[in-house]
């Protein structure tokens, strides 16, 4: 009896392009499940202060 073919990439590469090879589509922000919980208490309230900065630099600037 004869031997089977065991392996074959015949096609697939033509197969792979016909709706075109895209790439992952990333979220504008990564997901925090999963983070330290230390690191994520911290970033609330750093966000929050970096919100306020900027948020008095645009008063600053608006009223200049």
């Amino acid at each position: 009896m004869a031997k089977s073919k065991n392996h074959t990439a015949h096609n697939q590469n033509k197969k792979a392009h016909r709706n075109g090879i895209t790439k992952v589509k990333s979220n504008k922000y990564a997901s925090m499940k999963g983070v330290d919980p230390k690191f994520r208490r911290n970033q609330r309230w750093a966000q929050l202060g970096t919100q306020k900065a900027v948020a008095a630099a645009r008063k600053e600037k608006a009223s200049a």
